[in-house]
């Protein structure tokens, strides 16, 4: 008993992780998109996550994973890895950080159908309630740091694309837990979307020629930190908890990322944009919850049997 106690817990801490880590990189992607286009940035950064994992998969020695667990790596790789960065990427030349993170934050609604669906999840009714809950806060939040709506159209779709991706390569990458560790997953999802992304290896080649330092230092850090440590957190607690779930986890980002906005680009977070944060977390406190059923009930019935 004390081992399925210690598991969730376990899950939710390494789900923590990857929510601050991953709400950095809509600060990050940011600072870099001056200097990075979308698809040197991607395969930076990807290249970058894959040197770190590589090197943590050979001290672990663990391998290749099994054959059964391939297709689902591959899937995630081409488009979480690899698609899902350079849409996210593009989309944030075009709207500010909030934006782009209240409409990625449609992947976990589309993930939660895809997995009730595909991988026969479920819609428990605590879980719509809370995406729900959460969609709505998530909206707030990015309503509030839209720049008074000027955003994009282009940008909107980008981001829609890559939430759509997202929500797919989790999905995919879910039942390949089953035989493959989530470091198994994590790397060699990201060399997948390392090779996916090889056509911008010129115009990498470019931008760290003429890109500052410091630019090219944060492509580095969201390779190492967002990337091959958030994903592999990410994928530790998917194996221990449904896709469904873990995908609400992610509501929480928005609200993260005002408080790095703020303390890193010194923007003041509105009163909106915290009733907004709120509205997040309460949806993801729901979503984890669990309904109280009258404990003589069991008894009961048994004692009918």
């Amino acid at each position: 008993m004390e081992e399925t106690e210690r598991v969730p817990w376990a899950a939710v801490a390494a789900a923590s992780v990857t929510v601050v880590f991953w709400a950095s990189a809509f600060v990050g992607i940011r600072a870099a998109a001056p200097h990075f286009s979308p698809g040197s940035l991607a395969l930076g950064r990807l290249l970058s996550g894959a040197v770190v994992l590589v090197l943590f998969l050979l001290v672990r020695r663990q391998g290749l994973p099994p054959r059964a667990a391939w297709p689902g790596i591959a899937v995630s790789g081409v488009l979480w890895f690899g698609l899902y960065m350079v849409a996210l990427n593009w989309g944030e030349e075009l709207v500010d950080a909030g934006t782009a993170a209240m409409i990625v934050n449609v992947g976990p609604a589309v993930m939660a159908l895809l997995a009730g669906w595909l991988l026969h999840e479920g819609f428990p009714p605590r879980l719509l309630a809370g995406i729900g809950v959460s969609f709505a806060g998530a909206v707030v939040v990015g309503l509030s740091m839209s720049g008074g709506g000027r955003a994009s159209v282009l940008g909107v779709l980008l981001c829609l694309v890559a939430a759509v991706t997202y929500a797919a390569g989790v999905v995919a990458q879910k039942p390949a837990l089953r035989y493959a560790s989530a470091l198994q997953a994590t790397t060699f999802g990201c060399l997948i979307g390392a090779v996916a992304c090889l056509p911008f290896a010129g115009q990498l080649i470019d931008d760290i020629r003429t890109a500052p330092m410091s630019a090219t230092l944060n492509v580095v850090y969201l390779g190492v930190f967002p990337t091959a440590v958030a994903f592999t957190t990410w994928a530790y607690a998917l194996a221990r908890t449904t896709a469904g779930k873990m995908g609400s986890t992610t509501y929480a980002v928005p609200v993260v990322v005002i408080l790095l906005s703020w303390l890193i680009l010194d923007e003041v977070p509105r009163a909106l944009a915290i009733a907004g944060g709120v509205l997040c977390l309460a949806g993801v406190a729901v979503s984890r919850s669990r309904p109280r059923g009258p404990a003589p009930e069991p008894a009961v019935t048994r004692s009918h049997q």
